[in-house]
């Protein structure tokens, strides 16, 4: 594994005109991050993994200093599985050039977390638009936990770039827990709080899917996971192919953002 630092070893060490794959990551990795590096790897020639911890994603600075980092943990998993490079930039290269960080999102697209975290997607959308000006790769990985943040990406680099996005299912641990960078910072109690969460919701999505008037039970269910003690943002069901309200048993998701204390979760089924 080569770790590469700047923009111009990168250009040096990396054929871009071969079959590359790219995994853009903040770090702290987990089994949903190696899930995407395998197939990667299973796909493409030549694997770069990248780690960035973004600040214009994060709505404060706080959330952005208890990020989880650990990059010699990073390092070393990602040795063991042997990708290719990994690239980790510092800050001045990605926001070296501040007018492809200004991107802006349709208003129609401000809902779930863009509804809650004003400017989060306008700065991933930022990052993302400098990676791949960078990272010329010809697929990228990306995980579908972050649902809302794959179909953005998909729609702002869609006749832009000619990278192509592939979709990671949701990876989740056997109490029913999807793998998150944040669950780090949650304790043992929180752990089985958030997974008893998740079996609430996955329990709702097989109600929808059997009879889809079950939709009006949503306060119901809300209700039910507020009485764990959490505070819900949102709890809503849409439609998976274009984020819309108009859904059947087939094209529907559930999506949640929660809190708890000030760890912020998202999920969906």
């Amino acid at each position: 594994m080569k770790i590469i630092k700047s923009i111009n070893k990168l250009n040096k060490e990396v054929n871009f005109k071969a079959n590359v794959g790219f995994v853009p990551t903040m770090g702290a990795l987990h089994n949903g991050h190696l899930s995407l590096i395998k197939s990667s790897m299973k796909k493409c020639k030549k694997t770069i993994v990248s780690i960035f911890v973004n600040p214009s994603q994060f709505n404060s600075i706080n959330d952005y200093k208890k990020y989880p980092k650990n990059i010699s943990r990073d390092i070393n998993i990602l040795e063991k599985r042997k990708i290719d490079y990994l690239f980790i930039p510092n800050k001045s290269d990605i926001y070296r050039n501040k007018k492809n960080m200004k991107i802006k999102i349709n208003y129609k697209d401000k809902i779930l977390c863009a509804k809650y975290r004003k400017g989060h997607f306008e700065g991933v959308l930022g990052v993302i638009n400098q990676f791949l000006k960078i990272v010329k790769a010809k697929y990228m990985f990306l995980g579908e936990k972050d649902y809302q943040q794959v179909y953005l990406i998909k729609k702002f680099i869609k006749n832009k770039y000619k990278t192509k996005i592939i979709p990671g299912k949701t990876l989740r641990d056997k109490n029913l827990l999807a793998y998150s960078s944040r669950n780090f910072l949650l304790k043992n109690h929180e752990l089985q709080k958030a997974s008893r969460i998740a079996k609430k919701i996955k329990y709702f999505h097989n109600l929808i899917k059997k009879k889809i008037n079950n939709s009006n039970r949503l306060k119901d269910i809300e209700k039910d996971i507020s009485n764990e003690g959490v505070k819900i943002e949102y709890f809503e069901v849409r439609n998976k192919n274009n984020l819309s309200k108009k859904i059947n048993k087939l094209n529907f998701k559930i999506f949640i953002a929660y809190y708890i204390n000030k760890i912020r979760l998202i999920d969906n089924f």
